[in-house]
């Protein structure tokens, strides 16, 4: 009988406390919604029963919506912690990149190209171009040889020559003297060298 009357006791006690906390949660309630009210009322805020039913329901249908998005957020910041420090570390590489550029003077030079290109585009019509793009292919076979080692080391010898002899030098020859170095293994090569590229040059035409 005891026990009985002690388990009598404590549901009472629990329902009291249950009637306790939810006049007080009414309480609480009744104030924000009369502070909701004055606070609507103040900033002229009108409220249709109706259309806050139909955004509770709009809510409760698109709670598993709600769910996958959150889900989302969350995978978005997993994925943000992850490669926060990765994309820390390519920032620094690429502004390391961008420092060691401009001290080698890239920057520079991509800035001096621009100005070579604008002096082409300025001094040269368009009709200039045209042409540069139909005769490219020949354009492009005649630097293929000219950077050829061979043509080079020829080109190189021909200037460092001109570059020796010098008008002032040159003394005029005579017939004879004309003859006599024509004579010379160096003028019949050179004069070799010379038949075989005109006729060189006959063949290809």
């Amino acid at each position: 009988m005891d026990i009985v009357l002690e388990y009598i006791q404590r549901q009472n006690s629990r329902t009291e406390t249950v009637d306790d906390l939810v006049a007080d949660l009414a309480i609480i309630g009744k104030d924000m919604y009369d502070s909701s009210v004055v606070l609507l009322d103040e900033h002229t805020v009108e409220i249709n029963p109706d259309e806050v039913k139909l955004l509770v329901i709009k809510v409760l249908r698109n709670v598993k919506n709600f769910n996958l998005l959150l889900d989302t957020l969350e995978s978005a910041t997993d994925l943000m912690k992850d490669v926060g420090p990765i994309a820390h570390e390519v920032i620094i590489d690429f502004t390391k990149k961008m420092a060691e550029f401009e001290q080698k003077g890239y920057f520079e030079f991509v800035a001096g190209m621009g100005k070579i290109v604008d002096t082409i585009i300025v001094n040269y019509k368009k009709e200039d171009f045209v042409h540069l793009s139909e005769n490219i292919v020949v354009i492009l076979d005649i630097a293929k040889n000219i950077t050829d080692k061979r043509m080079l080391a020829s080109v190189n010898q021909a200037l460092v020559a001109l570059n020796n002899t010098e008008a002032s030098q040159v003394k005029p020859l005579s017939l004879w003297k004309l003859f006599k170095e024509m004579r010379s293994p160096q003028m019949k090569q050179a004069m070799g060298f010379a038949v075989s590229l005109v006729k060189n040059l006959s063949d290809k035409k």
